[in-house]
């Protein structure tokens, strides 16, 4: 791109989490060259060019097996608060001001040195969650960065500093646009805002300035920071279907627009706070991932910490294979009751703490 005259830097989320020192993962690429150049110049140097977003601006450019998603400058023309009309622009500043935080407004030259047309690095150096220029704008063009901003603090933000409070009172101005998002666009954020180390401030700013009753009808997060300092005891990874279950709600499943798996791991966790079954009969029966998280959710709930016992119950449980099989009880059992009989010794065989040989229930 250099060598064909023009200017091409990697920008975004690339550059911020360099700064911070964290793992780039996606890399974006922003240049004033127009799509077909960019075509034309992967394909002479060749490489794989795949116009996957020709119509605004975006080429995939695979190297050495890895994508690089490069756009062309570009300014809005028009916004509906969902989507945006662009144009092709030659002005990095046009590029920057159309993003939606200082810190996703930064460039870097291919030599790694930084770019900051809007002021942003000093943003993203204090971990400071801001919008570009005039908030209530940046939400109307796209009513999504609402819930962006949450993520982003849970994410990047220094929560002991606070929040913006320009952004929210923006936020709580523009209430109302949520309603125009899709549950697909809504979904997708809360759980990358639930899959953050520890999104329970961000989620009870969000419950304060009435963002969290808008997308999520119902939803109580008094008990997430509790089960968030569970997980830390137990070492948890974040999982944001156990933290959805325990956030509540009316018709998470649909209002979100989870997938089958979120759906039925959601629904295991929530019903699992209630059921009668011990730690050991849920990961027998659930396997130990979902029986930590019921564990970890039931701790939450009543405030006393995970106990060693427990985890020693979830491990014996998922590893516990049942001795009795329905050819075991043909001789005696038909039927129904043959089924009947199955169940009770598998239940005699749990409160054995899966001791219980075959001989023994037999």
């Amino acid at each position: 791109m250099e060598d064909g005259g023009y200017d091409i830097f990697f920008v975004g989320g690339c550059v911020r989490n360099v700064v911070l020192d964290e793992v780039a993962s996606d890399i974006d690429m922003s240049t004033n060259a127009h799509p077909e150049t960019v075509m034309k110049l992967a394909k002479d140097a060749g490489l794989k060019a795949i116009p996957t977003g020709i119509d605004h601006g975006t080429v995939t450019v695979v190297s050495s097996g890895t994508p690089y998603e490069i756009t062309t400058f570009r300014r809005d023309v028009e916004t509906d608060g969902r989507r945006a009309v662009v144009a092709f622009s030659d002005d990095i500043i046009d590029d920057a001001r159309r993003r939606d935080f200082t810190m996703n407004a930064l460039y870097a030259r291919l030599d790694g040195s930084i770019v900051d047309p809007l002021g942003g690095i000093q943003d993203v150096l204090d971990r400071r969650v801001r919008f570009i220029e005039d908030a209530d704008q940046r939400i109307r063009e796209d009513y999504l960065r609402t819930l962006r901003f949450f993520r982003f603090s849970a994410w990047y933000g220094a929560i002991d500093q606070g929040f913006d409070l320009d952004a929210l009172n923006a936020i709580s101005s523009n209430l109302d646009g949520l309603e125009s998002l899709s549950a697909e666009r809504v979904g997708m954020e809360m759980v990358k805002l639930l899959n953050a180390p520890d999104p329970a401030a961000a989620v009870a700013v969000m419950r304060q300035t009435g963002v969290l009753n808008a997308v999520l009808q119902g939803a109580d997060d008094t008990w997430l920071a509790p089960l968030i300092h569970v997980e830390s005891l137990l070492d948890l990874s974040p999982n944001p279907m156990c933290r959805l279950a325990v956030l509540g709600g009316t018709g998470v499943e649909t209002t979100l627009r989870l997938s089958k798996t979120q759906a039925r791991q959601m629904v295991q966790y929530r019903d699992g706070i209630g059921s009668m079954a011990g730690a050991g009969e849920l990961a027998y029966r659930l396997g130990a991932d979902v029986a930590t998280g019921i564990v970890a959710l039931r701790c939450a709930y009543s405030g006393s910490p995970p106990l060693s016992e427990m985890m020693d119950r979830v491990v014996a449980g998922s590893a516990a294979k049942f001795p009795i099989k329905a050819s075991d009880l043909m001789d005696v059992f038909s039927g129904p009751a043959l089924g009947k009989r199955l169940k009770e010794l598998e239940a005699e065989w749990i409160v054995s703490d899966f001791t219980k040989t075959k001989e023994q229930l037999l």
